[in-house]
């Protein structure tokens, strides 16, 4: 079974358990983001298609945290003493699918953490 979401002007096709990198969001590591905005599921041969959303439809995820990478960019002409360096960094949410929700089903609870240990 997969799904495909959009957010914000991006569309994903995700199953349960996909990994995926969506528009960064002030949230916390571990804590829950829901997609209302499913596009079109698929179950085998039997495929919804929204127009242009499939009403009642949920995508749940975990965050599993906000890494970024530095790309740099670099413009270099020979002979004309000419060099440019620039950075960017793109700020992300990693999330791990862990529920495509049809319509009428509710959310699972979400897992209790488990005290740290005492030293």
């Amino acid at each position: 079974m997969y799904a495909i979401f959009e957010d914000g002007s991006r569309q994903y096709r995700v199953s349960e358990g996909d990994v995926v990198r969506v528009d960064y969001r002030e949230v916390e590591v571990g804590s829950r983001i829901e997609f209302p905005r499913v596009l079109l599921c698929a179950a085998g041969s039997d495929v919804k298609v929204g127009q242009p959303t499939v009403e009642g439809m949920k995508i749940l995820g975990t965050v599993l945290g906000q890494p970024s990478t530095k790309i740099f960019i670099q413009h270099f002409r020979r002979r004309k003493n000419y060099r440019r360096l620039k950075g960017h960094r793109q700020h992300y949410v990693e999330l791990k699918v862990t529920n495509i929700l049809l319509p009428g089903q509710t959310a699972p609870p979400m897992p209790e953490k488990a005290p740290a240990p005492v030293s």
